[in-house]
């Protein structure tokens, strides 16, 4: 099943549920990315030296010390 034939399927479900029923399902749904947006982060948090290059990355740019990345890359 592709991802627009399961939404399609989603919505006709949130059609036929009461306001209890949405409610529930909001939850839920808010759980659930919740769930995958820490899986996420602790992927990033298990690289080693991620906090300390994204930390710099970040002094990086309010520095301005930037690159185009057009001038990295400008054989593609």
């Amino acid at each position: 099943m592709t991802t627009l034939e399961i939404r399609h399927q989603i919505d006709e479900y949130i059609d036929c549920l009461s306001s209890e029923g949405l409610k529930v399902t909001v939850d839920f749904l808010a759980y659930l990315a919740e769930r995958e947006s820490q899986q996420a982060t602790d992927e990033l948090l298990s690289i080693p030296d991620f906090l300390e290059s994204w930390e710099q990355g970040k002094q990086d740019i309010a520095k301005g010390n930037l690159t185009n990345w057009r001038s990295i890359r400008d054989d593609v």
